[in-house]
């Protein structure tokens, strides 16, 4: 896929490989849905070289990084050494929230309110007078 440019974006993640489908995009597109990725830092400032202005960015983060690391802990997913390096990306991820144009802090126990939040930028985005308007 990567050698047909089939991919919006692609991407070494802590150690795997992951992309975004151009076609799964138009299709979605094509049906009317809003088009939510998750993606990391690098996959952002692809998506946003890419992209430019036509698409919505949201910076989504832990209250602070003491809950984050807290959270990654008490998931007992992570061996020390992938620990040091999840709190490390998260602390130079951070530094570019800047380059998004939404933030929304996902508390502990209140998932509820940031996606919420994340509907509600929706909403406002689609009652903006200048809509936004992306092609894949």
């Amino acid at each position: 896929m990567v050698h047909k440019d089939e991919l919006l974006e692609y991407a070494l993640v802590y150690g795997d490989y992951k992309g975004i489908p151009k076609q799964q995009i138009r299709d979605y597109m094509g049906k009317g849905y809003d088009i939510v990725l998750r993606v990391d830092i690098q996959g952002a400032q692809t998506l946003r070289r890419i992209l430019g202005d036509s698409a919505v960015f949201i910076f989504l983060m832990a209250e602070s990084e003491a809950k984050l690391v807290e959270r990654l802990v008490d998931r007992k997913t992570e061996t020390k050494e992938s620990l040091l390096v999840r709190i490390a990306t998260a602390r130079e991820e951070v530094k570019h929230v800047k380059n998004f144009d939404y933030v929304v802090v996902n508390a502990e126990g209140r998932l509820d309110n940031a996606v919420e939040l994340v509907e509600s930028i929706i909403d406002a985005e689609k009652a903006k007078v200048q809509q936004r308007r992306t092609v894949i």
